[in-house]
Formats: C-alpha cells, structure tokens, sequence
C-alpha cells in the first residue's frame, strides 16, 4: 500500500495487490480505519480528503479525519459506512459517474441494514473493539455508540469524543465528570466557548477530583454564589479551591 499526498489536506492511496487490499480490509478498513505511512505531517483532527486505488484500477474517493499519530504516518477514520469498498475496489475501472453511484448505492443499502440490528448488537460489537479501533469510532460515533463509549476508560477514547461534531451539551456534561478525565480532556472542554458558557458543565468540571486544581480555581470565578458557598462548606475538591471559595464569600478578589 502505497501514500501519495497530493495536496494541503488530500491523499492517494494505492493498493498493488487483491491480498494487500482484502488484509487491509480485514485489518482497518472495515472497522472504519486507515493507517497512512508517510513523512507528512497532520494535526489531529485534520479533514482529509482520499482516493483509494484499487490494484485493478478502480477508484473510491472518501472523507476521513486524522485521529492518532502511529510511528511513520498516521491514523484515520474514514466517514461513513466502508462495508461495500472492498468490493469496490476490487472490481475493474469503470467510468467515475458509475463508480459513485455504486457506492453510494452499496453504503445506503448496508446503513439501512445495519440500522435495523443497530440497538440489539452495539454493545456486544464495541466490546470487541481494540483501543485504537474505539478511538477512530469515537470521532464518528452515533449517540447509542456514543452512550457507551462515554463510560469508557481509556481517556484517549473521551478526547476523541470530544472531537464529535454530534456531541450533545449532555454528553460533554458526562465527560466533564468522568472517573477518567485527564488535564488535556478538561483543557479542551475550557478552550470550546459554547461548552464553558454551560453552567452544569463547569460546575461538573469543577466538582470531579480529577480537574487540576488550576483549573478548578479558574472556573470558581465564573460560578454563582450559591455554588461558591456549596464549595466553602466542604464540596471543594482541594484546600486550594476551598480557600479560595471563602476568600471570594468574604469579598476578597
């Protein structure tokens, strides 16, 4: 499997053989994945855009997302559903009006199909999943993988969450008071506007252990007093945070 970049934020991706392709497939794509080994260098969460070469000629172009860094590349997760590009791939060039509306066609018919086992199999698929795997559907997932992947206890999992433009201010709320939260998932929480302007998601922030104590005292400024008094009276999760509630009681700045 060869990379050819060929833009700012586009791909080629060939493949030079059916068993090279079908590996490829059974390994990645069929979960979703696509490691790219190439010296470029992407930022995580950089849209990408990609033309998979099949080793007959034929031609998938597909959205993804940079999700991880591996050694020598990097990993992506391609939108939508990749359950009919092996197939795709594998068949002779044809013209690329044609090609389209085959895959199209094939991702309507397996979305529809997988919607309606979806509720019934979900927990048991992402249960087979490995870590990786769970953290390229992260950025993807719909709100039943979402729901599950929230109690997940790989922190990499709740940052790549966090990345989901479907992600609801519910959601956030529960990342905001995981058992798992780590410096970086609380500082991308604090950098988005619309979900520090939440109220319950600064307050869950502010009252989870696991928020650094920087933050915390950051976010006390922002709280009404009925919270502040909440944490002078023995909610704080720190001394630090406690004094600096009375401090703010008192008049202090």
């Amino acid at each position: 499997m060869r990379a050819t970049r060929t833009g700012a934020q586009a791909f080629t991706v060939e493949f030079a053989s059916e068993e090279e392709l079908k590996e490829e497939f059974r390994t990645n794509l069929s979960a979703g994945g696509l490691p790219l080994a190439t010296s470029e260098k992407l930022a995580l969460f950089t849209p990408v855009a990609v033309v998979l070469r099949g080793p007959a000629g034929a031609v998938v172009n597909v959205r993804a997302t940079v999700v991880a860094p591996l050694p020598g590349g990097f990993a992506l997760a391609v939108e939508g559903s990749t359950a009919g590009l092996l197939e795709a791939l594998l068949a002779p060039a044809v013209d690329e009006v044609g090609e389209a509306e085959e895959a199209e066609e094939a991702e309507e018919a397996e979305e529809a199909e997988e919607g309606a086992g979806r509720d019934r199999t979900v927990w048991d698929r992402l249960r087979g999943l490995s870590r990786m795997e769970k953290i390229l559907l992260a950025a993807k997932a719909e709100r039943t993988e979402r729901a599950l992947l929230l109690a997940d206890s790989d922190p990499q999992v709740l940052y790549a969450l966090l990345k989901n433009p479907r992600l609801t201010v519910d959601e956030v709320i529960r990342v905001a008071k995981s058992a798992f939260l780590t410096y970086q998932v609380a500082e991308l929480i604090m950098k988005s506007g619309p979900w520090f302007a939440n109220l319950d998601v600064r307050v869950a922030l502010v009252h989870n252990a696991k928020t650094p104590p920087a933050f915390a005292l950051r976010i006390l400024p922002t709280l009404p007093e009925s919270e502040v008094r909440t944490i002078s009276r023995g909610a704080a999760t720190s001394m630090a945070l406690k004094q600096a509630a009375l401090k703010r009681l008192q008049g202090g700045s």
